[in-house]
């Protein structure tokens, strides 16, 4: 059985889950995870920007670097992610 990682690690490379559908609006997006029917509200577009380029990157870290990101919005986001990756909406990206 697979253990929960509960935060993410922002030295590692992850992506958005194959089961997971992002969907703009102009509040920000709607993320809907197909296989656990679990539905989650982005409220920021920054966010959803960084969210939908993550896989691009070799890293969390690399991924918020390109998206200019500083404390303490950068910690929020590392929070948000870890949330998303405990809700199966993120996954490891393993080369």
């Amino acid at each position: 059985m697979k253990q929960a990682v509960q935060q993410v690690q922002t030295d590692r490379k992850y992506r958005v889950h194959a089961s997971v559908a992002v969907r703009p609006e102009p509040f920000g997006a709607l993320v809907y995870h197909y296989g656990n029917r679990k539905l989650v509200f982005l409220k920021s577009k920054q966010l959803v920007a960084v969210i939908e380029d993550i896989s691009s990157h070799g890293s969390i870290d690399a991924a918020l670097d390109a998206a200019g990101l500083v404390e303490p919005t950068r910690a929020r986001y590392v929070e948000a992610f870890s949330s998303m990756l405990r809700s199966d909406m993120l996954e490891l990206q393993e080369d």
